[in-house]
C-alpha cells in the first residue's frame, strides 16, 4: 500500500508543478488554448497518443472485449496504430494546418463557419461538442474510479472527485501548455508502465505464459463453442465495428484534430506520424494483448462486478505494490492526458466560438480565458455528476460520445479538406445523417437487450452513423449548388497545401 500511496503523490505533485511551470508562459488565448502554434513532433505527437488512449481502452474495452472476442481484438491495436495515428497524420495533419492557418481559426465550429460559409454550422457544432463530449468524459472517470476502488478500496466517488479536482487544477492554471507538457512526461511512464504491465500479467501463473495461454484460451473456446484464437475471432462483424469507431472516429474528434492546429511545421507533422504510430503500437498492443488473456486470468469465470472489472482484477491479483504503483501512473497518465484534451476542446467552443462568436465580439483575451476557465470546471462538474450517476458501461458510454460527435464532423471535416466539392448542403447532410443514425440505431436495437441501455453494441451503432454520413455528404455535394470559386480559392490558398 505504502508504494501505491507514494507513486500517486508522485504523480500529484508533479502534475500541479507542471500547471504552475506553465502559467508563466500562457500570456494570451492563442498561448491557452493553441501554445502558440509552436509545438514540435514530440509535443505534438506525445499529446496525440496520450489522447487517444485511456483507461477506458485499458479497464473497458481491452478487459471487456478481450473477453468476449479473444486474441482477434489485437486487430483494434492495429487499426488504432495505423489508421488512426498514422493514415490519419498523413492525411489530415498538414491539410489541417495549412487551412486553419489560411482562415484563422483555433476550433472545429470555426473551421465549418469558414469553411462552408455558415454560422449555424458553427453554432450547432459548439453545442454538440459541449454536450456530447461529456459522455467520454464521464467513462474516462469512471473507469479511473474501477481501478482505484481495487487498488485502494476507496469508494468510486472520492476518485473521481479526486481526478476531477486535479484535471481542473493543472489545466486551469496552464492550458496547452501544461497540457502538451504533461502529456510528454505522461507518454514516457504510459509507454513503461504498459510493457511492464503486460510482461508481468503474462508471466503470472495463472496464465503461464504466452503459448499456455493461448492453449487455455483455446480450451475455455471450445467449450462455449467459439474460437477465441482464430484470426477474427468468435464475432467478426462487431471487430469490424469496434475497428472503425476506434481507428477512424478519431478523423472526427476535436481534441485530436486540434493537435494539428497547433503544430510547428510540415516538418514536424511528418516526424510526428511516425512517433505518434510507434506509440500506439506499444499501448493499444499491450493494452489488447494483456485484455485478451482476461479470461485466463480469472479462470472463464466472468466477475461479479461486470465485464468492467476484468483488468482492474487482474492487476489487483498479479502486481506487487511496487508495480502496481507503476500501474497505476500509467493509468493516470493515460486518462489525465485525455480529460485535459476533452476539458480544453470543450470549454473552447463556449468562450471561443459562441461568446466571441456571437454574445461579445470585442471581447477581450483575458476575459477570453477567463471564460474558458470557468467553462473548464463547469464542464469538469457536469462529467463528474454523470460519472457517479448510476449509467451503463465504460464502453457504452465512450462509443455514445464518439458515434454522436464524429458520426456528425467526421465526413464534413474530412471532405471539407480535400474537396472542394464539398457543399454546404453536402456537410449538413453529414451532420444530419450521423445524428439519425445513431438515434435510430438506438430505438432500433432497445428492444433486442430487453431495452437495456447498458447492454447496447454502441460501437457498432456508432461506426455505422460514420459510415453513412461519409456517403451522404460526397452524394448530397454531387446534387446541390456549389460554393463559389472566389470563396472556395480563400479556403484552399496554394494547391500545394503550404500555409500563405
Amino acid at each position: 500500500m505504502v508504494a501505491k500511496i507514494l507513486a500517486l503523490g508522485v504523480f500529484v505533485i508533479v502534475t500541479v508543478a507542471i500547471g504552475i511551470y506553465s502559467r508563466r508562459k500562457v500570456r494570451s488565448m492563442d498561448d491557452f488554448f493553441l501554445g502558440s502554434r509552436s509545438l514540435g513532433a514530440w509535443m505534438s505527437a506525445f499529446a496525440y497518443g496520450t489522447s487517444y488512449f485511456s483507461a477506458v481502452v485499458f479497464v473497458g474495452y481491452a478487459g471487456k472485449f478481450g473477453w468476449g472476442i479473444g486474441i482477434s481484438t489485437i486487430w483494434i491495436a492495429l487499426g488504432n496504430a495505423f489508421l488512426g495515428c498514422l493514415l490519419a497524420w498523413l492525411v489530415l495533419g498538414r491539410r489541417t494546418r495549412a487551412m486553419t492557418h489560411r482562415l484563422n481559426v483555433s476550433t472545429m465550429p470555426e473551421y465549418f463557419a469558414e469553411r462552408y460559409g455558415s454560422k449555424s454550422m458553427k453554432i450547432v457544432a459548439a453545442l454538440v461538442i459541449f454536450l456530447f463530449l461529456v459522455p467520454y468524459t464521464a467513462s474516462i472517470y469512471k473507469g479511473l474510479g474501477f481501478l482505484f476502488e481495487h487498488a485502494f478500496g476507496l469508494p468510486m466517488v472520492w476518485v473521481i472527485l479526486g481526478m476531477s479536482a486535479l484535471t481542473a487544477v493543472y489545466l486551469l492554471l496552464g492550458g496547452y501548455v501544461a497540457t502538451a507538457i504533461n502529456d510528454f512526461v505522461q507518454g514516457l511512464i504510459m509507454i513503461g508502465g504498459a510493457v511492464l504491465m503486460m510482461l508481468y500479467v503474462l508471466s503470472h501463473p495463472n496464465i503461464g505464459g504466452v503459448s499456455a495461454g493461448l492453449a487455455k484460451l483455446a480450451e475455455y473456446g471450445a467449450a462455449d463453442g467459439k474460437d477465441y484464437v482464430g484470426l477474427f475471432g468468435p464475432a467478426p462483424l462487431r471487430l469490424l465495428g469496434l475497428v472503425i469507431l476506434t481507428s477512424f472516429g478519431t478523423w472526427g474528434m476535436p481534441q485530436m484534430l486540434h493537435k494539428f492546429y497547433a503544430i510547428r511545421d510540415d516538418k514536424a507533422i511528418q516526424r510526428g506520424a511516425i512517433i505518434s504510430t510507434v506509440f500506439a503500437l506499444i499501448i493499444g498492443g499491450a493494452a489488447y494483448f494483456t485484455g485478451a488473456f482476461g479470461r485466463v486470468f480469472l479462470g472463464n469465470v466472468p466477475p461479479p462486478d461486470g465485464m468492467d472489472a476484468v483488468v482492474p482484477l487482474m492487476l489487483a491479483g498479479t502486481l506487487p505494490d511496487a508495480f502496481f504503483g507503476v500501474i497505476l501512473m500509467l493509468m493516470l497518465s493515460a486518462s489525465m492526458s485525455t480529460l485535459a484534451s476533452l476539458v480544453l476542446v470543450s470549454s473552447s467552443v463556449i468562450s471561443i466560438d459562441l461568446v466571441k462568436g456571437f454574445v461579445r465580439p470585442g471581447i477581450s483575451q483575458k476575459g477570453q480565458m477567463g471564460i474558458m476557465r470557468v467553462c473548464c470546471a463547469i464542464f469538469i462538474i457536469l462529467s463528474f455528476f454523470m460519472a457517479i450517476w448510476p449509467n451503463p458501461t465504460i464502453d457504452v458510454l465512450m462509443a455514445l460520445s464518439w458515434g454522436l460527435v464524429s458520426g456528425m464532423f467526421l465526413a464534413p471535416y474530412l471532405f471539407g479538406l480535400i474537396w472542394k466539392g464539398t457543399t454546404r448542403a453536402g456537410a449538413w447532410s453529414g451532420f444530419v445523417v450521423g445524428l439519425l443514425a445513431m438515434i435510430v440505431g438506438i430505438v432500433l436495437e432497445m428492444p433486442k437487450v430487453d431495452n437495456d441501455f447498458g447492454k447496447l453494441f454502441m460501437p457498432g451503432i456508432a461506426s455505422m452513423a460514420m459510415v453513412l454520413s461519409v456517403v451522404a455528404v460526397p452524394v448530397v455535394s454531387l446534387l446541390t449548388k456549389k460554393q463559389d470559386a472566389e470563396h472556395l480559392a480563400r479556403v484552399f490558398g496554394d494547391t500545394d497545401g503550404t500555409v500563405n
